[in-house]
């Protein structure tokens, strides 16, 4: 299994929910009074069945007009249309905007060989058009154009994938097992989206359900220890890619070395 972090960059994003690109070399914070900063990594990863994107980020492109989404994983010596599946955790903006690109004026999967795997409660709000976090043409175009497996619950999509239905950030949030061989990936999404939220225990305001994520972070945290999984950190600042380690009632994080 070769596993490889897409980075998007870093971004502020304020009341308006959009947004901006951050360069923490060249761009001041207090420039932009009550954003949140966040990170955006999509990852791929190659078995010898799939090549899988798991998450899709925001979307942008480059100076040529490219998703960096694209232009990422031709760096890691694949081409887009060869990407079998894409396992999305949850719906909101921030982890879809590369699931559709547009080409002369109109919106086009950006992985239209691919199957895309969603929980189908979070496909019905993401269209319901409740929630400002989530942008209805992403959806209506893959309705359209893009193969579509729905997933109800937790279960095994395929022999070393299984998905479950946690529930913590979004009410249909989904963390993904990966397995092939003695390696196995954890990909917890919104739940489990930085090292640093193992290390600090708090419930946040901005999920569905905090309490509940809160102690799902723990869950994933003291299973991965123990188990050794080896995590994918969609938020991550610095150690996108690691393993979890337990000790004097500790949590730190290793990079994963390939």
């Amino acid at each position: 299994m070769e596993i490889f972090a897409l980075g998007e960059g870093s971004y502020s994003v304020d009341a308006t929910k959009k947004f901006v690109p951050f360069d923490p070399k060249t761009d001041n914070a207090k420039d932009r009074p009550g954003s949140l900063f966040i990170h955006v990594n999509p990852f791929l990863i190659k078995t010898e069945r799939d090549l899988i994107v798991l998450d899709a980020g925001l979307g942008f492109k480059d100076k040529q007009g490219e998703l960096l989404l694209h232009q990422h994983i031709r760096e890691a010596g694949f081409a887009p249309s060869e990407v079998t599946l894409v396992l999305l955790s949850h719906l909101h903006y921030d982890h879809t905007g590369g699931l559709v690109t547009e080409r002369n004026g109109k919106l086009e999967p950006s992985f239209p060989q691919a199957t895309h795997v969603i929980q189908r409660g979070e496909w019905d709000y993401a269209l319901s058009g409740k929630s400002t976090s989530y942008r209805k043409p992403i959806f209506e175009t893959l309705q359209q154009k893009a193969k579509i497996t729905f997933v109800e619950g937790s279960g095994e999509l395929q022999p070393g994938i299984h998905f479950e239905l946690s529930g913590g950030h979004t009410q249909y949030h989904q963390v993904f097992w990966l397995q092939e061989g003695e390696q196995r990936v954890f990909f917890g999404g919104d739940e489990l989206p930085e090292p640093e939220q193992l290390q600090r225990k708090f419930a946040a305001k901005y999920d569905f359900d905090g309490r509940k994520a809160m102690h799902l972070r723990e869950e994933y945290g003291l299973k991965a220890a123990h188990e050794n999984w080896i995590c994918l950190f969609y938020h991550a600042k610095s150690i996108t890619i690691g393993h979890v380690n337990y000790m004097n009632d500790a949590f730190t994080i290793t990079p994963y070395l390939t």
